[in-house]
Formats: structure tokens, C-alpha cells, sequence
């Protein structure tokens, strides 16, 4: 679908790009020529993709531990890759999400969600967006949505709170930056099975044919489609879109609002019980 060299000459920043869709991208743009630097906080995580995806690509990858949550931390890391050149793209894609009833979250509960998936991403795009006024350099910013975003959706209130942040955002940003040469969009996927995250939002076994029965493909999506969407949306080919949100769904939301609402009749006492978390001995 694409030319070998979409992204060469890119350099491009993945927050969370350590595991799951970030990695799924990280990969996908060093096959596609660019230069990526991964972060989040697992430096092991971290380390070990690099290796593994420098091994199957012509493009380099560096992995930075950063908490995203931590704007000094933020700041520094930036510093770190402007001391080589700016960054060209920055993907916000670090998360945080589970499954809950509202009223049993604590305030830790709430803050652990928005800190990294609302302020992470501010901090971030503050951070690069910043430096591209200053130096008149051009910029991407590709952030990482959801469906139930603009609707809000039960159980998991925190992240949709965030969601709707970063795409408002992005939205906002669009408007006040687009003619200095900087552009934002979003992308908002429904259900794509990655190792980690899948298991905390869907972590009964019974409630995956639930949420595939909602999706008038009756599948869920693959992190290589994520990928490619993500790749395009970065790409030059796609310079005229700006402040866009894009759902990749199978037609999900079109089916119904609220992503987990259903969840209310679909799961017991006793399922809710087991979910909670359990403090470690």
C-alpha cells in the first residue's frame, strides 16, 4: 500500500512505545523509513522491543524511559532527542484504562488514567509544540482516542473523561497551530486484541463474543490495520487533514453509544468482585 520510503527523513516520537499499538507502530515506521525513538516506563519493555524491531527493519529505533506523567521528565526527554535534530511526528499513545464501577474508584484510581492519558499527552505535545513555533519547524501530532469519547461511556469513566481532553485538544490545537505549519489529528480504535491492555478492558472470557457481537463486522481489528492508518495520518500524503478524529471501528459506534455500558447487565456481583484489584501481599 505504501512506498518503502513514506517516512524516510521522519523523525518520529511514540509515547507507550513499548508494547501494544505503540509497538505495532513503532514498527511499521522504521519499515517505512523513519528514525523512532519509543518511551514509556518500563526500561526492560522498552530495550527489548528496540532490539526486536531493529532486527526486522531498515529504519533506527531508541528506547527512552519516560514517565509521560512527569512534565520535567517530559521536558528532558525532549531535550535529549533535540540535541540530534527536532522530531518531526510525535504520537501520543500512552493509556490507561480498566474496567470499574464509578462510584468504587478512588482518587488514585482517577488520577492514575488522567495523569497519563490527559496530562501525559499535554505534556508532550506542549513540549514538541513548543520548540516547532519557536523554530518555525513544521510538526505532526497523531494522538490516540477512543470511540466513546465524544459520548462518554460507563465503567470507564476515568479514560473517558481523558479521551474527550485529548480530543478536544487535538481539535483546539488544530485551529490555533494549523498555520504555522503544525497539524493534529486523532485516531479513535475500537477493540484491537494487544497483549496487556485487551485483558484489563476485557478481562472475562465471556465478554469478548459480547463485544464482537457489537461490531457489524462481527471482528475485531488487527494492529497492523491501527498501523497503517497511523502511518498515513503522519505522512505527508495526508498534509490537508487537520483537527480530524478518525474511528477505526468496523461500525461499531454506529451500532450504539458507549463502548462498556453494556456491561451493566452482562455482568454480576460476583464478576465485579473478582475484578476489583487485589493488594499485593
Amino acid at each position: 500500500m505504501f512506498t518503502s520510503d513514506l517516512l524516510s527523513n521522519k523523525r518520529v516520537l511514540i509515547t507507550g512505545g513499548g508494547t501494544g499499538l505503540g509497538k505495532a507502530m513503532a514498527g511499521r515506521f522504521l519499515e517505512l523509513g523513519a528514525a523512532v525513538h519509543i518511551c514509556g516506563r518500563r526500561e526492560e519493555v522498552l530495550e527489548q522491543t528496540a532490539a526486536e524491531l531493529s532486527q526486522a527493519s531498515k529504519g533506527s529505533i531508541h528506547a527512552i524511559p519516560c514517565d509521560v506523567r512527569n512534565r520535567d521528565a517530559v521536558e528532558a526527554m525532549i531535550d535529549s532527542i533535540w540535541q540530534e535534530a527536532p522530531v518531526d511526528i510525535l504520537v501520543n499513545n500512552a493509556a490507561g484504562n480498566f474496567i470499574a464501577r464509578t462510584e468504587e474508584l478512588s482518587p488514585r484510581a482517577w488520577e492514575s488514567v488522567i495523569n497519563i492519558v490527559l496530562m501525559g499527552t499535554l505534556h508532550c505535545t506542549m513540549a514538541c509544540g513548543r520548540r516547532w513555533l519557536k523554530e518555525k519547524h513544521s510538526g505532526t501530532v497523531l494522538s490516540i482516542s477512543a470511540t466513546y469519547a465524544p459520548v462518554g461511556s460507563a465503567y470507564v469513566v476515568p479514560s473517558a473523561v481523558s479521551k474527550a481532553g485529548v480530543e478536544a485538544l487535538t481539535r483546539s490545537l488544530a485551529v490555533e497551530w494549523g498555520n504555522r505549519g503544525i497539524r493534529l489529528n486523532a485516531i479513535a480504535p475500537g477493540p484491537i486484541p494487544t497483549q496487556g491492555a485487551f485483558s484489563r478492558v476485557l478481562p472475562l472470557p465471556k465478554l469478548e463474543p459480547i463485544a464482537r457481537e457489537r461490531i457489524p463486522l462481527r471482528r475485531f481489528g488487527t494492529t497492523e490495520e491501527m498501523a497503517n492508518l497511523a502511518a498515513f495520518l503522519v505522512s505527508d500524503g495526508s498534509s490537508y487533514v487537520n483537527g480530524e478524529v478518525i474511528r477505526m471501528d468496523g461500525g461499531e459506534f454506529l451500532q450504539g453509544a458507549g463502548e462498556f455500558s453494556n456491561l451493566g447487565r452482562a455482568l454480576s456481583d460476583e464478576d465485579w468482585e473478582s475484578l476489583k484489584p487485589r493488594k499485593k501481599s
